[in-house]
C-alpha cells in the first residue's frame, strides 16, 4: 500500500521535523501575567457580577469562593501533568497520553470548539464595550462590528510578531486593570466605612439556599477560564515544569482574592440592597461612579484594556494548543506551522479567529432571520451571554477528563512519584466540582437559547468521537504521536 493510501485525507502524519516555536522566550512572571491577563479580572466581574448576585443573592462572593476552590483542583491536576511532561498541547497531550488516539483526537476537537466559541465571546464584547462607553459619554452610537473588526486586526498584527511582545502588551493591560480595580474597590470601602457588614460571606444570605450558589455557580467558574493559559507556553517558557505550576497557583490565588474584594466592594457600595444592584448593567462601574466622577473614567477604560487583553493573551495560549495538535497530527498539519523568523503559530492563530468571527455572524443571520424581536436582541453583551455558556460546557467535559486521567497517568509513566492526595484524592474532587455546573449548565427548564445548548454541546461531543475513532484507525501510530514534542526536551 502506498504511503498516500495509508494515511487518511493525507493531513494525518506528523512532520519528521516539527515546526519548533520560539524556546525559553518567557519567564515565570510572564507566563502568570499572560494567565491573569487572560482571566481578564475587568472583563470577567464587570458582565458577570450583576448575574451572580441576581442568583446568589447578595452573599454572591461565597459562590466565588467555592467557585475558587474548584479552579484551585483543577489547577492541582494541570500542575502535576505540567511538572513531569510540560506540552504546548496541555489537556489534549495529558488526555492522549493517558487514554490513546481516539481520546487525543475527541479532545483536540471539543478543546477547539470550546476556545473558539468562548473566544467569539471576547471577540463581540471588545467592540461593544467601546460602543456602550461611547454612547455613555459622547451619545454616539456607533455599531460595535466596527470596533471588533478594528481591535481583532490589532490584536493579530501583535501576536504574529511575537510571543514576548503580544505578551508583555497583555501583561500591561492587566497591570492597569488590576490597579483600577483595587483603587475603586479599596475607595468603596472606605466610603462606606459605616456600613461594613459580613452579610456578604453568611450562608444565610443566599438566595435560594444552596440552589442559588449552584445557580451562578458555572458563570463563577467561567470568571476564572483562562487560568490554564501558562501550560500552552511551555515551550516558549524557561524552565516550564517549575514555572507553569507555579504560575497557575499564583494566578488562581490572586484572581480568587481579587475577586471577592471586587464583589465585596459592589455589594457594601448597594448597601447590600440586591434589588438596587441588579437594576444597573455593570454593578462595578455604578460603583465606581459613586465613589468619583473621575474614577468612573478609569473603570471605563481599565474594561476596555481587560478585554483587550484577554483577546491577546487567549488566542496566544488556545491557538497553541490547535498548533501542537496539527504539528502532532491529530488536526490537519497546516494548523502547525510557525512563522519562519518570528516562530509564532500564525496558520493557527489565523484559523482560530477566522472561526470565531464566522460564529458572530451565523449568530448574527439567525437573529436578522427569526424577524425584529430576534434582531433587536443583537448586542453584543447577548452573545457574551450565548457563547460563553455554550463554550463553557465544552471546557468543562475537557476538564472532567483530564481529572480522569491524572491517576492513570502517573501509575502508568510516574509509578514511583504517586500520591494519593495529589494524583487520586484531588482529581476525584475536582471531578465532582466540575460536575456541579455541567448539571446546571444542562439541566432542562432553561430558557432560550440556553435549553438547546446541552444537546449541540453532545451533538460536539459525539460527532469528535467518530471522527477521533475513524482517524485513529485509519492512523494507528496516531496515539504514539500525541505528546511527543515535550516543551524543554
Amino acid at each position: 500500500m502506498s504511503e498516500a493510501a495509508s494515511v487518511p485525507f493525507s493531513e494525518t502524519k506528523a512532520p519528521e521535523a516539527p515546526d519548533r516555536l520560539n524556546r525559553g522566550a518567557l519567564g515565570l512572571i510572564d507566563i502568570s501575567a499572560s494567565t491573569m491577563a487572560n482571566i481578564g479580572p475587568a472583563y470577567s466581574f464587570y458582565f458577570s457580577a450583576g448575574f451572580l448576585f441576581l442568583t446568589a443573592g447578595i452573599a454572591a462572593p461565597l459562590t466565588i469562593i467555592v467557585a475558587g476552590i474548584a479552579i484551585a483542583l483543577l489547577g492541582n491536576t494541570l500542575s502535576q501533568f505540567s511538572r513531569v511532561h510540560p506540552s504546548t498541547g496541555g489537556f489534549i497531550s495529558y488526555v492522549g497520553k493517558t487514554f490513546g488516539g481516539t481520546s487525543a483526537v475527541t479532545t483536540a476537537l471539543l478543546c477547539g470548539a470550546g476556545y473558539i466559541i468562548a473566544i467569539s465571546s471576547v471577540l463581540a464584547i471588545c467592540g461593544g464595550y467601546l460602543s456602550l462607553l461611547l454612547q455613555y459619554y459622547f451619545n454616539v452610537d456607533i455599531p460595535w462590528g466596527i470596533f471588533s473588526v478594528v481591535f481583532t486586526a490589532g490584536a493579530i498584527v501583535m501576536m504574529v510578531r511575537g510571543v514576548a511582545v503580544s505578551t508583555k502588551l497583555a501583561g500591561l493591560f492587566f497591570g492597569f486593570e488590576m490597579l483600577v480595580l483595587v483603587v475603586v474597590s479599596v475607595a468603596a470601602l472606605i466610603k462606606n466605612g459605616g456600613h461594613l457588614s459580613a452579610v456578604p460571606f453568611q450562608p444565610s444570605h443566599l438566595a435560594g439556599g444552596f440552589s442559588g450558589l449552584s445557580a451562578g455557580f458555572p458563570l463563577a467558574v467561567y470568571l476564572f477560564i483562562g487560568w490554564e493559559n501558562s501550560a500552552a507556553l511551555a515551550e516558549e517558557t524557561n524552565n516550564p515544569r517549575r514555572n507553569v505550576p507555579r504560575a497557575i497557583y499564583m494566578s488562581v490565588a490572586l484572581m480568587l482574592v481579587g475577586y471577592v474584594l471586587y464583589a465585596y466592594a459592589t455589594a457594601t457600595g448597594f448597601k447590600y440592597n440586591i434589588t438596587l444592584l441588579n437594576s444597573v448593567p455593570i454593578p462595578f462601574i455604578a460603583v465606581s461612579h459613586n465613589v468619583a466622577a473621575w474614577l468612573a473614567v478609569f473603570a471605563w477604560i481599565a474594561g476596555l484594556t481587560s478585554t483587550l487583553g484577554v483577546l491577546i493573551s487567549a488566542v496566544n495560549s488556545q491557538a497553541r494548543l490547535i498548533f501542537n495538535a496539527g504539528r502532532e497530527g491529530l488536526l490537519p498539519r497546516w494548523l502547525g506551522k510557525v512563522h519562519p523568523t518570528r516562530r509564532t503559530p500564525v496558520n493557527a492563530i489565523f484559523a482560530f479567529i477566522a472561526i470565531a468571527t464566522a460564529i458572530i455572524v451565523v449568530w448574527a443571520l439567525l437573529h436578522l432571520a427569526g424577524g425584529s424581536k430576534q434582531s433587536g436582541q443583537m448586542t453584543a453583551l447577548n452573545f457574551f451571554v450565548d457563547s460563553s455558556t455554550m463554550g463553557t460546557i465544552l471546557l468543562l467535559v475537557v476538564y472532567f477528563l483530564s481529572n480522569l486521567a491524572l491517576p492513570f497517568y502517573y501509575r502508568r509513566y510516574q509509578p514511583g512519584e504517586f500520591n494519593v492526595l495529589k494524583h487520586a484524592v484531588l482529581p476525584v474532587l475536582g471531578m465532582i466540582a466540575v460536575g456541579v455546573p455541567v448539571y446546571y449548565l444542562v439541566k432542562p427548564g432553561q430558557p432560550s437559547p440556553l435549553n438547546w445548548f446541552p444537546y449541540a454541546a453532545l451533538g460536539v461531543i459525539v460527532v469528535s468521537v467518530i471522527y477521533a475513532f475513524v482517524m485513529n484507525r485509519r492512523d494507528p501510530e496516531l496515539g504514539d504521536r500525541v505528546g511527543s514534542i515535550v516543551a524543554d526536551e
